[in-house]
């Protein structure tokens, strides 16, 4: 393999791990979670054993302590696996539910909870999202009011990956009614057999069809306040935090799922016969999927030079911004045209395109919408 510009042998011996527990453990078997609608926990407490979830995280839990260059790299090979719905429920609980108990939660709390989320015994959902406020996180309104030694939550969450069946959820509720949004919010930890916290139903999806996504009901769920993770009302803050690393990995795993489809397009078209020639005869689809290749492989190398350079404590947060705009919508461009020069065969749901080109169509929606992005890079350039 061709050395990056911007990894190390270690994180290219992470590239070839990945890689081939994919191919050996996920593309044999994956087809049957999108049935079902989940992945086998068996396989997430795989990945855990081999070190996959621990890869941000000290060593002291059972982590490997490696950096953001790492993170892409394990995003960009779950989106190269053509299985979105598996990528997302691995990289949620990595790199957008767990880091919030990392980041926040006080060693207490990390020595209680990091060694089992990392060996993949126990699940992690981030629950922000509700009906009402999606990227507007000021505008939640699960609120938590103060009973004695406990919080007592009481609203609903939409759209949460690894909803169903997670078992720990880090919970995004306003603790203060009357004061400013963003000094308004806590980060709570709520364990699944909490009393009064209950998944009320799980959501059919266009894509990502083997994550199980969920709406969440608090109904006076009682929280003992020592489950708060970091300040009180200082939820808001942690969550801006961590939508950085967010939306690094969603753009690397964008980038992975992209290559992976105009691999099988070249594939396709070089093979597939047409007017007594191969599709790769004809100058337009060769002039169009080699533009589709340059500005894939530009915007991964925009990934990891960003990723390179949030590793060394840089201020990023336009870069990213502008990769959660560009790879979200470059993804699913490139899904376009591959479905395209598939033919008829690309419309079938047998189709591996197919069901990438459905998987794809959220890259621009969840994380950060487009145009949210778009205005972030705005107020910066």
């Amino acid at each position: 393999m061709t050395q990056h510009l911007f990894l190390t042998e270690e994180h290219e011996m992470l590239r070839d791990q990945v890689r081939r527990f994919v191919s050996e453990n996920v593309k044999p078997v994956a087809d049957q979670w999108e049935k079902d609608g989940f992945v086998p926990r068996e396989i997430l407490r795989k990945m855990g054993e081999l070190g996959m979830f621990g890869i941000r995280y000290p060593e002291e839990y059972g982590g490997s302590a490696m950096d953001t260059r790492a993170t892409a790299v394990l995003a960009e090979e779950l989106g190269r696996s053509t299985y979105a719905g598996f990528a997302i429920t691995a990289l949620v609980h990595t790199d957008m539910a767990s880091v919030h108990l990392f980041n926040a939660g006080s060693d207490a709390q990390r020595e209680a909870f990091m060694p089992d989320i990392i060996a993949g015994r126990k699940i992690v959902a981030v629950a922000v999202t509700e009906p009402d406020a999606g990227s507007d996180v000021k505008g939640i309104h699960t609120m938590g009011r103060r009973d004695g030694g406990d919080f007592v939550l009481n609203g609903s969450k939409m759209f949460i990956t690894n909803g169903v069946h997670a078992d720990l959820y880090c919970v995004a509720v306003k603790t203060d009614a009357q004061g400013p949004a963003s000094q308004s919010i806590t980060m709570f930890l709520v364990e699944k057999d909490t009393p009064g916290f209950s998944v009320s139903r799980a959501l059919d999806k266009t894509g990502w069809r083997s994550s199980d996504t969920a709406v969440l009901s608090f109904q006076d769920c009682r929280v003992p306040a020592g489950n708060i993770l970091g300040e009180e009302g200082r939820g808001f803050y942690a969550v801006m935090k961590n939508f950085q690393n967010e939306r690094i990995v969603l753009g690397a795993m964008a980038m992975g799922e992209a290559q992976a489809a105009l691999d099988l397009t070249l594939q396709y078209v070089k093979t597939r016969q047409a007017f007594g020639a191969p599709l790769w005869s004809k100058q337009a689809i060769r002039q169009r999927l080699s533009m589709l290749s340059a500005r894939v492989t530009a915007a991964r190398q925009f990934v990891y030079a960003t990723a390179a350079r949030d590793a060394a404590d840089e201020d990023v947060v336009k870069e990213v911004s502008m990769i959660k705009a560009l790879c979200g919508e470059l993804v699913n461009e490139v899904m376009y045209d591959c479905v395209q020069f598939h033919g008829g065969a690309g419309y079938l749901c047998e189709s591996t395109i197919e069901r990438m080109a459905r998987d794809a169509r959220v890259q621009s929606i969840g994380g950060g919408a487009t145009e949210v992005m778009l205005e972030e890079v705005a107020k910066r350039i």
